[in-house]
């Protein structure tokens, strides 16, 4: 095995890498390749620490979907145990503690119980910001390395951290947003504070989402979020206050589509006592309460006509006045709206003023659907199995290779809310089915997408149900198991397309409403390229 000694040039290369103009991400990833050529180690993890949960910054040797995981240190000890340490840990071989990554290494079945793991806690300016694991299948790979070789590894990791960390900062000063304290989770690619919302996601969609928030949250512009149902609204106008200078102040919300209207005008803007029939005395409203804050108005295009020019003079003027009294109230509430319906649409046929549209139109924002946001359906997977495993006693838990593709092709109508009730059904069938709790493997049969599409059954489980699909059925050899009928069925499926879309991959996609990477290597595994 290579010693370190021996290998001063990469060393070297490394500590340069931290004085480079290069993302943080491709520090991030080249530290963990220098580890694992110094170690010949079969997995390594460079992790963020904030709010008692370790969150993953790159992975080597891991499956993608440990990107989107949170691991919280009070269910998983051995990263407690890093935590608390102060220096390097070396876990005993035999270790009784059950390791984050059981099920989650690709070239490995089965417990961890046996093996080399080494955790090295990463250390700025005498606070815990992160960590780096490394594991070996041989129980005694790591031994030749000294404490101090693997002190030198910690230093450099901590320190791209922490030139990562600063690098945000300087970012975010220079648009003026104020900067929260703490550490960081850098996937989510924003410096979060305490109790910040997260949103999970490498793609190019989130990264164009991230940069509009980022764009927007500095300003006092009124901002529209626009997106199908279950893309996660409520998640951007809470990013959207918490980068902002109101971020110290209230954010409330209010849902505009379960409002009588009889009783939206109190809701909004408040009353005085003997307003009506039940005012037994003065209330806020939700522009009072939100005052020198942000109030967020989700499914703003449910507001009845008459509602909606009260609304557009608070806009407009910054007054208001709360049922019952004849006074006018100054506020100075940021607004943030969101819905599901096309405004403009509905302004055409009348169903919603057009000066109001303009004036909450500022600064438009559109939430990208799940199915446009390629391996991000792996990264939610993953948090979201993270957090039902907790709740369910379950040690570990993972998507099965044919459960990755099935998620891959599905076309998810209801976006991330639908893929986190699937995820939750699927691990309640799944741990019901197991023999125990130590290791629980979601398989295909465990999610039932049929309830939500329509057509050909089968087919709607890939999300692929069109006329032109329907027309050819495939027939398959029912003495083959299901494992190879399956790919038999979708390499011929997805073949097809590709002939009639004249051996085009980009067309072979749109025609099968599938992201083109997920495409592409769903093709390469089934030996169509």
């Amino acid at each position: 095995m290579t010693n370190m000694k021996n290998t001063p040039k990469e060393l070297t290369q490394l500590a340069l890498d931290l004085t480079q103009g290069i993302s943080s991400q491709y520090r991030f990833d080249r530290l963990l390749s220098v580890i694992k050529s110094l170690f010949s180690c079969d997995s390594s993890a460079l992790l963020a620490f904030r709010d008692q949960h370790f969150s993953p910054l790159a992975i080597n040797g891991l499956y993608e979907e440990v990107l989107g995981r949170q691991f919280h240190i009070d269910e998983h000890p051995r990263l407690e145990a890093i935590a608390r340490a102060g220096d390097i840990v070396r876990f005993p071989h035999d270790s009784d503690l059950p390791d984050p990554y059981d099920g989650l290494i690709p070239s490995h079945q089965g417990n961890l119980h046996v093996h080399a793991c080494i955790g090295l806690p990463l250390i700025a300016n005498e606070s815990l910001i992160g960590a780096l694991t490394i594991d070996g299948f041989d129980p005694h790979q790591f031994d030749q390395f000294s404490d101090e070789e693997l002190r030198v590894i910690s230093a450099l990791a901590a320190a791209s951290l922490h030139t990562a960390l600063l690098m945000e900062r300087l970012e975010s000063q220079a648009v003026n947003i104020p900067q929260p304290q703490g550490t960081t989770n850098l996937q989510t690619g924003k410096l979060p504070q305490a109790g910040q919302v997260e949103m999970i996601g490498k793609s190019k969609a989130m990264e164009e989402l991230r940069n509009h928030i980022q764009a927007v949250a500095a300003t006092e512009l009124t901002v529209l979020i626009t997106g199908e149902t279950g893309v996660g609204k409520e998640l951007i106008a809470a990013s959207i206050h918490q980068a902002s200078h109101r971020s110290q102040q209230p954010l409330v919300y209010l849902n505009c589509a379960a409002l009588p209207e009889s009783v939206a005008e109190s809701e909004l803007f408040g009353h005085v006592k003997g307003a009506f029939t039940g005012a037994i005395s003065d209330r806020k409203g939700k522009f009072e309460m939100a005052d020198g804050g942000t109030l967020f108005l989700d499914e703003v295009g449910e507001l009845p006509l008459s509602l909606q020019a009260k609304l557009l003079r608070v806009l407009q003027y910054g007054d208001l006045q709360r049922v019952g009294d004849d006074s006018l109230l100054k506020v100075n509430t940021r607004i943030v709206a969101a819905t599901n319906r096309l405004l403009h649409e509905e302004v055409k046929t009348g169903k919603f003023r057009a000066d109001l549209y303009h004036r909450l139109s500022v600064f438009p924002i559109m939430a990208p659907p799940l199915r446009e946001r390629g391996n991000d359906i792996l990264l939610l997977a993953g948090f979201f199995m993270e957090r039902c495993k907790g709740k369910l006693g379950i040690q570990s838990m993972r998507l099965s290779q044919e459960a990755v593709t099935q998620l891959s092709l599905y076309s998810w109508p209801g976006n991330v809310r639908e893929l986190e009730h699937a995820i939750n059904r699927a691990s309640v069938v799944a741990r019901a089915e197991s023999n125990g709790l130590d290791f629980v493997e979601l398989q295909p049969q465990h999610f039932d997408f049929h309830a939500e599409s329509h057509g050909d059954s089968t087919l709607s489980t890939v999300g692929t149900d069109t006329p032109h699909h329907r027309k050819s059925p495939i027939s398959v050899d029912t003495n083959i198991g299901l494992k190879d009928a399956t790919n038999r069925f979708q390499y011929q499926f997805i073949d097809e397309s590709y002939q009639r879309n004249n051996q085009n991959w980009a067309a072979t996609a749109r025609a099968l409403e599938l992201d083109a990477g997920n495409l592409h290597r769903l093709a390469k595994r089934l030996g169509l390229k």
